[in-house]
Formats: structure tokens, C-alpha cells, sequence
């Protein structure tokens, strides 16, 4: 896979960890479009908008961007919502809304993908995680099982596409700086750093960086992986 000419999608790229994943293979020469759901296409990208929650809009977004600029050989499924609460309190609704957008909204977007990599016989499927996936967390019921799922979603993917050329993975973060944790007071921050073995949290910008590896040609190998970005947080699991 050359960067030359390579078409890179990232979903929910106009901010945050989506936005610097966008930055990153942008400056390894991929041609990145990134998608929205709302708010506006972040400057010096093409872009389209998508709501992944929707088959129909996942179609008509693909169809613009085929349309545009040919098929996408890297696929960044990162678009995601968290509703996070206790689980006596977690409604049906706020568990079906997070599994629907992180889980199904990937599944429908690789799938999508899919149709033009099999074509090309390349390609990249490369899902956002998380350490919560593996290690669970408090208050995040729904979250913790759409981010699980699709470990095994992409590792069903690289087993059924690795002969067409496919690699599917999962990249983990873990405690990141987003506006976000920003607002945390700095006792509850020191808490969160102290339970790292690293002692901090990562930047959007290093998770991006193993996204662009993975993307890569030195990464041709590499396929059914969780890639733990996470400062040994979820070591083990």
C-alpha cells in the first residue's frame, strides 16, 4: 500500500482524537476525508457528511466520496457517542443509543468500505477502542460493551478479508486529553494519572501516530491486533 495516492477515511474527524488521526495521515501523503455528523468540515480537509447511525447516510456519504475521489483504502471507524451512568440508572435507550453508534455504526461503515476493498484487493479497517473494552469501567456499561464487540468484529473481519489483502485491528487508547478531561479538578486528574504505570495521560496525537502506523506499509503484517495506546493501564487483557 503506497501513500502516494491512497484514500484515507476517518469518521468523526472534524475534532478531538478523529481530528489528529486526520492530521496524522494526512502528513504521511494519504488523501484524508473526513466525516461529520454535525458542526462544520474542519479547515484543510475534504469531508462529508455522515451520520453513522444511519445506513442510508453511510451510503450516500461513500457514493459522494466515490463519486469525488475514488475509493477509500484506510478506514478509520472512530465516530462515537458516550452516555455514561450508573447501570440502575442506564435506560434501555442510553445502552442502545451508545451500541448503535460505536458498535453497529462501525460495523456499517466497514461494511460499506468493504464493497471497494474488495475490488482493489487492499485495504486497511482500522477501529478506535478502548482500555475499557478489556478492562470495563464504572458507569460505563454501554460504552465498555460497544468498544468489547469490536474487538471481535474486526477479528472476524480479518479472518474472513486477509486473503483479499484486508487487515482489520483495533487501536486502544486510553486515558486521553480531550476538552473533556480538561474540565476534571486536579485531584480527580492526579487520581486518574496515578493509576497509569505511566503516570499520565496520552495525547490524542500519540494515538494518531499509531493509527498511521498501522495504516502504513510497515504495518502489511499485522491483522486481528488490539494496539494498546494506553500507558500499560490495560496490560493483561
Amino acid at each position: 500500500m503506497s501513500a502516494d495516492q491512497s484514500i484515507a477515511l476517518v469518521t468523526g474527524g472534524n475534532r478531538g482524537i478523529g481530528l489528529a488521526i486526520a492530521k496524522s495521515l494526512k502528513s504521511q501523503g494519504h488523501n484524508v476525508i473526513v466525516t461529520y455528523r454535525s458542526g462544520s468540515a474542519p479547515v484543510g480537509f475534504n469531508a462529508v457528511q455522515m451520520d453513522v447511525t444511519s445506513m442510508e447516510s453511510v451510503e450516500k456519504g461513500f457514493e459522494s466520496i466515490e463519486e469525488q475521489w475514488g475509493t477509500p483504502e484506510i478506514i478509520v471507524a472512530n465516530a462515537g457517542i458516550t452516555k455514561d451512568t450508573l447501570v440502575m440508572r442506564m435506560s434501555e435507550e442510553d445502552f442502545e443509543d451508545v451500541i448503535n453508534a460505536n458498535l453497529t455504526g462501525a460495523f456499517r461503515v466497514a461494511k460499506r468500505a468493504v464493497k471497494g476493498l474488495l475490488k482493489i484487493k487492499r485495504g486497511r479497517l482500522i477501529f478506535i477502542g478502548s482500555v475499557v473494552g478489556g478492562v470495563g469501567s464504572a458507569g460505563q456499561v454501554n460504552y465498555s460493551a460497544s468498544k468489547a464487540g469490536l474487538v471481535g468484529m474486526a477479528r472476524s473481519f480479518a479472518r474472513e478479508l486477509g486473503s483479499r489483502g484486508v487487515t482489520a485491528n483495533v487501536v486502544a487508547p486510553g486515558f486521553v486529553e480531550t476538552d473533556m478531561t480538561a474540565t476534571l479538578d486536579e485531584k480527580r486528574r492526579n487520581e486518574i494519572a496515578g493509576s497509569v504505570p505511566l503516570g499520565r495521560f496520552c495525547s490524542a496525537e500519540e494515538i494518531a501516530d499509531v493509527v498511521a502506523f498501522i495504516a502504513s506499509p510497515q504495518a502489511s503484517y499485522i491483522t486481528g491486533a488490539i494496539i494498546p495506546v494506553d500507558g500499560g493501564l490495560g496490560m493483561g487483557h
